[in-house]
């Protein structure tokens, strides 16, 4: 066979076999979820059982395990500054410092007003989660704590691996919820309600 013609099949030969596996890449690239952020949902309703948007104001925070040191910095005429880590600059400008030892909380929402759920994070090591939810119109606080069961699940290999979870206990305090129930257990990329959140002094829009 001549050797220009040899090279050219073998050349054409290669093409395909790289146009087959994009098509293959393509066909499991298909497969995997769009959708694929795992959170744990929560549908708002009145007491009643109403889906209802809710008015005020909510941040959502969880516990983190342990403390941090926090360096809270004041001087007369100026506002009060919070840091993580100290600040002599500051000292030099004549504040004063301060050092104390707060809770290690984390904002997973901050300020959701006006909405009807809210889409919440879970933690992936430790088997319950606590929630503060603080309002803007009154000034009690609701906490949420919410027993699970988290496990990795692969749906293909080059999709990666997620972590789902599944719902075992959810309880609440009732400052501004009047009860709170589980949905649906299975916390997964679906989008469905898991959790409803019933408030009794209802706020709407």
């Amino acid at each position: 066979m001549d050797i220009r013609l040899r090279h050219k099949i073998c050349a054409a030969m290669m093409m395909g076999t790289s146009v087959m596996a994009m098509l293959v890449a393509g066909c499991y690239s298909n497969n995997c979820p769009v959708e694929n952020m795992v959170t744990c949902n929560y549908g708002f309703y009145d007491s009643e059982g109403t889906p209802i948007t809710y008015g005020d104001t909510i941040t959502v925070t969880t516990l983190m395990p342990g403390y941090k040191t926090v360096y809270t910095y004041r001087k007369l005429g100026n506002a009060t500054i919070t840091k993580d880590a100290p600040d002599t600059a500051l000292v030099n400008q004549g504040y004063t410092e301060s050092v104390t030892q707060q809770r290690r909380d984390t904002v997973l929402l901050n300020k959701l007003c006006n909405a009807s759920s809210m889409k919440v994070p879970m933690s992936f090591f430790h088997d319950r989660d606590t929630l503060i939810l603080s309002y803007n119109m009154i000034t009690l606080k609701d906490t949420i704590k919410v027993e699970h069961k988290s496990h990795p699940n692969v749906e293909l290999p080059e999709c990666g691996t997620y972590r789902f979870h599944t719902l075992m206990n959810v309880t609440t305090t009732e400052a501004a919820i009047d009860h709170i129930e589980i949905s649906e257990p299975k916390v997964n990329y679906e989008g469905n309600t898991n959790v409803k959140i019933y408030f009794n002094g209802v706020i709407e829009d």
